[in-house]
């Protein structure tokens, strides 16, 4: 991978991290499907002038929106409302074994005994961090948070193709278009009070959406599709490891979070596991 790809795979989950945990406290204000379908709204809003109409993935789009950002981030935030963000930034990583497993139904990519032994310590590590004091009486957020992370995997590979052929800006643009009016209409229904919380909002709350909105989704996002579009999913797969790492640091020194021992162990196996999978991965 050239340094370029490097350097541009490292920022990605750095942003992802320091949004996801930020996402949290926007959500006093705004409900969390709310909150993820006015970030891809001002997405879709910046970015869609640039780009011209995609009439021939259309359809692609359309799903890959629905599930990688309408249902994958309501349920994602909609977790994370209910627990605490440095727990959370541990379990999204299940997204990486879930990643690996998804690509091998789908586009056939081999999993070796290597890789089939770290997603079982992976989720040997979210059985740990679910016994947590921190996550005591909160296991449907736990649910809730990891079904958004499978929903996400599967996702990420039917963008695949769709990135390799428009590129990751022209993805990440279409995808806002979509989703962004979706998930608004979606938490109107699901949700309610919508327009009050949106005249309500705080500029702390606006600053958060436009966080995600630009610097999560424009550059992180479309700096991700860019890499998807280029390499194996497997193969890039391992930038994900630093996501915990700053979502940790953000929700201790940002939040005043205070992780408990069980989320410090069953993270690290969690770590473990995906690493194991990962690591001295060659592009196939």
């Amino acid at each position: 991978m050239p340094l370029r790809d490097i350097f541009i795979a490292l920022l990605v989950p750095c942003l992802w991290g320091f949004g996801f945990v930020i996402a949290k406290p926007a959500m006093q204000e705004l409900s969390p499907i709310l909150l993820n379908g006015l970030r891809w709204s001002l997405t879709g809003i910046l970015m869609f002038w640039f780009f011209p109409f995609p009439k021939k993935l259309l359809k692609n789009i359309i799903i890959v929106s629905i599930l990688g950002c309408t249902i994958q981030y309501s349920l994602t935030y909609s977790g994370l409302n209910l627990i605490d963000a440095a727990s959370a930034s541990f379990l999204v990583q299940s997204e990486v074994p879930f990643g690996i497993i998804v690509a091998y139904f789908m586009l056939g990519e081999k999993t070796p005994l290597k890789n089939i032994i770290g997603i079982i310590i992976a989720f040997i590590g979210v059985i740990i961090l679910t016994g947590s004091p921190n996550l005591e009486g909160r296991i449907i957020g736990v649910f809730i948070l990891l079904s958004g992370t499978l929903i996400w995997s599967f996702a990420q590979v039917l963008a695949k193709p769709i990135s390799k052929e428009i590129g990751g800006l022209a993805l990440t643009a279409w995808l806002g278009v979509i989703a962004g009016p979706l998930t608004i209409i979606t938490s109107f229904f699901i949700e309610g009070n919508t327009y009050n919380q949106i005249v309500n909002a705080s500029f702390n709350t606006w600053a958060i959406v436009v966080y995600l909105g630009i610097i999560m989704n424009i550059i992180a996002y479309s700096a991700w599709y860019h890499l998807l579009g280029k390499y194996p999913v497997n193969y890039i797969m391992p930038v994900l490891l630093l996501f915990p790492v700053t979502g940790l640091i953000t929700a201790i020194f940002l939040l005043g979070e205070k992780p408990s021992t069980y989320s410090y162990i069953g993270g690290l196996i969690i770590i473990l596991g995906v690493g194991m999978i990962l690591i001295n991965k060659k592009k196939s």
